[in-house]
């Protein structure tokens, strides 16, 4: 009987059980399945890793690009699963764990989608940068999505936060005592873990902690790993033993002054020197130098007759495929952005914020004026306000040129720049510094033929799609060649003295590897230093943060902290760590070097160097007419600060296509307006 008792009370046990299994609520099994179960965690770590690197991988392969990443690198696959999950153990700390547990898979989504969606309209993929405040934030939305995709995702955005309120108000909460301390522990164990197997991969080389390409890292290491390495690893590390000592003791007493800080004065010495103009070649190389290419013709001759008749070499670059403006930086500060976090833009961080010493202010210490030319949007790379940062007193970008060529890819011509440099060179009585940007050889490049006659075909490559990018790249060096020629034989009649200083930025972003190469060096590009007079040939390979400082060697020129310490010091065993120092000291430490203070401010920089004016306002019938100087399709009719429906009707006549009250009309003005941003870059007096 007794035991009779104990299976009916087993089996009242047993029933109970099934009850309750069958009478559970749809929350609870949530809640017990899934939030009290680290095998979920993992599960939907690496599921939310596939997602976010199937979007990554949707602009240039098929819906399978995730699933090809986790076969063709499992270990780089799970090391980035392994960072979400370490963020997704963070919920098991709170009582309403499905509600942190959603809004942190939430984020990582939104990281996915929206590099996904950049990666459609651009090479770089997405970075914190990008969203540095609201008004990038606006730009990069307005700039990449149409109106009605923006009204879509308005409305999903309002409904994702409705349901994130009713979850955080009805959702399920940890019922019962929560185990927080061990589950904190457990947190900071995986989150060790992650530290730990970052270290190992780094060591291994599965990952890298430079990034010469975005593209290329997101692509190669994971968007989840390389998102937080540009997010967290930023700026130039404080060196160890930091101080006034230190720095100051990095020279010797004659280059410094005689309170031991770096002399800026001015010294009115501009005559004695050349113009100085740089020519920095976008994604310009020698086609003939790809291997698995056959061509029908030589697309850059006049550039490699350059190399053999003046001082040239080989160009070591800080970029692959993208990334012109580092390239920029590195000349214009003499600074490596490898002493930068993986994948930083000074442009879009230190520069963006603060005035810091470049060749720029330094060539204007001998009196030299500053100019930037941009065949490209001013507000990139937000180089309108980097610029004034470093000194340059005009700059003139798409906005301020006239008849401007577009290729296929609506990218301006390179032609456009032999008047803007002439134009520059005229536009002072002093000596001149030039720093020109080319666009046109820029990608995406098309993967079906673009070109009905080209100049130059493709004989031979490794697929169909290659041999058009290839043609359309190719056709575009061709170009770029003959602008060249245009150029030096426009400043072969300057009467001043003029160095030309010519490289290419980086090789294309085209499919190829180091064995493809003949110089087996995805970062090398050429350099050419050409000139009206007569100069020795030296030729020396170099990296671009070293390119000043040879120039300025083959002139007899010092001047400038990074440019003087390279002349003098670059056989040094401690070079590139006192170099580094240095950095650290003129950009983020307390600037010793200068004597405490930061001797730099912001230029007054003037957009164009041609006046945009307005000679007179007629009113023919109900019509305005704006007469003036030097107006383009980027000049646009404003009435206080409001853009105007405009019409361009020619460089000196602006047509406007709305009512306006003639009491306003005198007030009305002429300002030059950036595209895709609609930001006024200037605006007549």
């Amino acid at each position: 009987m007794e035991k009779f008792d104990k299976f009916e009370k087993l089996d009242r046990q047993i029933e109970q059980t099934i009850h309750e299994v069958e009478t559970m609520n749809r929350h609870t099994f949530f809640e017990k399945f899934i939030h009290n179960s680290f095998a979920f965690a993992v599960i939907w770590a690496i599921f939310l890793n596939l997602i976010i690197e199937t979007l990554g991988r949707l602009p240039t392969t098929s819906i399978w690009g995730g699933l090809q990443f986790l076969t063709g690198h499992p270990l780089v696959f799970c090391y980035n699963a392994l960072l979400i999950f370490a963020t997704l153990l963070i919920a098991s700390v709170f009582r309403r764990r499905t509600f942190v547990f959603t809004i942190i898979s939430i984020f990582w989504l939104a990281i996915g989608v929206t590099n996904g969606i950049i990666l459609t309209q651009r090479m770089t993929p997405f970075t914190v940068k990008d969203l540095s405040n609201l008004e990038d934030g606006a730009t990069i939305v307005t700039t990449y999505m149409s109106t009605w995709q923006l009204i879509l995702i308005g409305a999903a955005v309002v409904a994702a936060l409705l349901a994130l309120i009713i979850l955080f108000l009805k959702g399920p909460k940890k019922k019962g005592r929560l185990k927080w301390k061990r589950n904190l522990i457990v947190v900071i164990l995986v989150a060790a873990m992650s530290f730990g197997a970052t270290s190992f991969m780094v060591r291994i080389g599965k990952v890298e902690t430079f990034f010469g390409n975005l593209a290329y890292a997101y692509r190669d290491y994971g968007v989840v790993y390389c998102f937080i390495n540009t997010w967290l690893n930023t700026g130039i590390s404080k060196p160890s033993g930091y101080s006034e000592t230190m720095i100051k003791d990095i020279f010797n007493e004659k280059e410094l002054g005689n309170d031991g800080t770096m002399v800026l004065e001015p010294k009115d010495e501009d005559e004695k020197y050349p113009n100085i103009i740089f020519l920095q070649l976008e994604s310009f190389i020698d086609p003939s130098t790809v291997k698995y290419l056959e061509l029908s013709g030589d697309a850059c001759p006049n550039f490699r007759k350059l190399e053999n008749d003046y001082s040239s070499g080989e160009l070591t670059v800080p970029a692959c495929g993208a990334g012109t403006a580092n390239v920029e930086f590195e000349v214009l500060t003499g600074l490596s952005v490898k002493f930068f976090g993986p994948g930083e833009y000074p442009y879009k961080s230190v520069l963006k914020d603060k005035p810091a010493e470049s060749l720029a202010f330094d060539l204007k210490s001998l009196g030299y004026s500053a100019h930037a030319i941009h065949n490209h949007r001013a507000v990139f790379y937000n180089r309108n306000t980097v610029f004034s940062n470093i000194g340059f007193d005009t700059f003139t970008s798409l906005e301020y040129m006239n008849n401007v060529a577009k290729t296929p890819k609506n990218w301006a011509k390179d032609n456009v720049l032999t008047g803007c440099i002439m134009d520059a060179l005229e536009s002072t009585d002093s000596r001149d510094m030039i720093y020109t940007i080319s666009v046109q050889g820029h990608g995406k490049y098309p993967t079906e033929q673009v070109l009905k006659d080209p100049k130059i075909r493709v004989l031979n490559a490794p697929t169909e799609e290659l041999k058009w990018k290839w043609e359309y790249y190719v056709n575009q060096v061709y170009e770029m060649d003959q602008f060249i020629k245009e150029l030096t034989d426009k400043l072969t009649q300057y009467e001043e003295p003029v160095i030309l200083v010519m490289y290419g930025d980086h090789i294309p972003a085209i499919e190829v590897e180091e064995k493809d190469l003949a110089s087996r060096n995805l970062y090398g590009t050429k350099y050419v230093i050409w000139s009206n007079y007569e100069m020795p040939k030296d030729d020396e390979d170099l990296h671009t943060y070293q390119l000043v400082a040879h120039v300025m060697d083959q002139i007899g020129m010092e001047v400038g902290t990074t440019f003087t310490y390279q002349l003098n010091h670059s056989n040094s065993e401690t070079y590139l760590k006192d170099l580094k120092a240095l950095g650290y000291d003129m950009l983020y430490g307390k600037y010793y070097i200068y004597g405490g203070s930061n001797p730099f401010t912001p230029s007054d920089l003037k957009m164009g160097v041609k006046k945009i004016k307005i000679t007179d306002v007629v009113k023919i019938g109900e019509k305005y007419y704006i007469k003036g100087e030097n107006f383009n399709q980027y000049s646009k009719v404003t009435l206080d600060g409001k853009e105007l429906s405009t019409i361009y009707l020619g460089e000196n006549v602006l047509g406007l296509l709305e009512d306006v009250d003639p009491e306003d009309a005198s007030r009305m003005k002429v300002s030059q307006i950036e595209k895709k941003s609609n930001e006024i870059l200037s605006t007549t007096e």
